[in-house]
């Protein structure tokens, strides 16, 4: 029998170590919110392959709109040939994201495509260059992608110079001690000493930040940043990687302000666990871009597109924004219940809009000092006792759950029961 440990060595000599590993395990098959690895143990998962899966491990819709486009064709290249069902889910798109105007949508693979194809098309639609990102953002790996990422380690070391014209603003974040005040001083400061707002093509921002650790930015910000750009006929665009279809109980996490972005990138979640994602925009936006200065040759892929088109689906059918909601107040209140214990790893800041939720782990009660070592022994040990489990942050000391918004209740409260003796570890 194949072990895990067999495997990762295996792993170790013909892949490179940048491909970095949260757990030491080997999946063998996945079911909704459960997966077993290559030796036969079972999991609960509240990882979800990094908020993919919000319509869970095979949905059997999804399986069956998947075999379906099978049977007819696994690819054309829409530049070549288009075909109905990435016509058919651009239309959706564009009716359910909150872009108060016509809309077109494009559609990539990656995430880091969708960043870097709203950067370009930013710069076509103003004849501009500059980009404005925040630290503790996270925008993908590419060369652009990477460089608005707001954090250095592992995202940036050893890769060069920085990318001439991105810069910085500090996102507001009460346990760092950054407000909206301050972050709005810090982007007029920029703008009186490094880039005049007349060079700048994009304002890029997640509504509730991923890999920074789940800290959703206020609305006063959305506001003035929403402001700033129409004044100064910046492009505003969200991206919505991590946050889109349902996770912050909206389908789209900017329905929870009362100001539209230019521009969203959408990708994750979109398509059940098939590699696609997309630009959603205003269409007078989208269509500043010259036929051929979009594209690529895999971009939304037949089979990808079939997933999403179901993956639509099951969301009204399940009425799974709703379940995200539900789902949420039942990680939020167990967490609060374990944050008032003294006998596990203290824990604080239990956050987050819909099943989009986490909470830190600190030195000391009652503190927001990171503990980001004891923070990496409670995620190794909940996979060993059987919970697949995120760390993320600044600081590294964020724990996040992303359990699949079709787990049941029962499930869910499984992993909890484990991440609580993870935490008395």
């Amino acid at each position: 029998m194949t072990t895990n440990a067999d495997l990762f060595a295996r792993r170790q000599a013909a892949v490179p170590r940048g491909v970095g590993h949260a757990t030491p395990i080997a999946a063998a098959r996945a079911e909704n919110a459960e997966v077993w690895d290559v030796e036969g143990k079972r999991y609960v998962d509240f990882a979800g392959g990094i908020a993919v899966l919000n319509t869970g491990h095979r949905h059997p819709a999804i399986m069956e709109a998947v075999k379906a486009q099978m049977e007819r064709f696994t690819h054309t290249c829409f530049q070549v040939l288009l075909y109905d069902s990435y016509v058919e889910l651009a239309e959706r798109l564009n009716a359910l994201a909150p872009i108060p105007e016509p809309a077109k949508s494009i559609l990539f693979t990656t995430g880091a495509e969708a960043t870097e194809n709203a950067i370009k098309i930013a710069r076509a639609a103003t004849g501009r260059s500059g980009v404005i990102a925040f630290t503790g953002g996270f925008h993908g790996r590419t060369i652009v992608a990477m460089n608005m990422t707001g954090k250095v380690v592992p995202y940036k070391k050893g890769f060069g110079p920085a990318q001439a014209e991105i810069w910085h603003v500090p996102f507001p974040v009460p346990q760092l001690g950054v407000d909206v005040e301050d972050a709005l001083k810090y982007l007029n400061f920029l703008f009186k000493a490094d880039v005049d707002p007349s060079r700048v093509a994009a304002i890029i921002i997640e509504p509730v930040q991923g890999e920074g650790g789940f800290h959703q930015a206020p609305a006063e910000l959305m506001r003035a940043l929403r402001r700033i750009c129409d004044e100064h006929g910046i492009v505003l665009v969200a991206d919505e990687v991590q946050t889109g279809f349902g996770r912050t109980g909206r389908m789209f996490a900017m329905e929870h302000y009362d100001v539209a972005p230019d521009l969203i990138c959408v990708a994750k979640s979109l398509a059940g666990g098939f590699p696609l994602s997309g630009v959603i925009g205003r269409a007078a936006i989208m269509d500043t871009v010259e036929p051929g200065g979009l594209g690529g040759t895999y971009a939304g892929n037949p089979l990808a597109c079939a997933a999403a088109l179901a993956v639509l689906d099951v969301f009204e059918k399940e009425k799974l924004v709703e379940r995200a909601n539900a789902i949420g107040e039942r990680l939020k209140t167990r967490l609060e219940a374990l944050r008032r214990r003294n006998d596990l790893a203290p824990i604080a800041a239990v956050r987050g809009p819909g099943a989009m939720v986490a909470f830190d782990i600190v030195k000391e009660p009652g503190t927001d000092t990171p503990d980001a070592e004891a923070t990496k022994r409670v995620v190794t040990r909940a996979y060993e006792k059987g919970l697949i489990l995120l760390s993320c942050g600044v600081y590294a000391n964020t724990v996040r759950i992303l359990v699949p918004l079709t787990a049941d209740d029962a499930t869910i409260d499984e992993g909890l029961d484990i991440l609580e003796q993870a935490l008395a570890a």
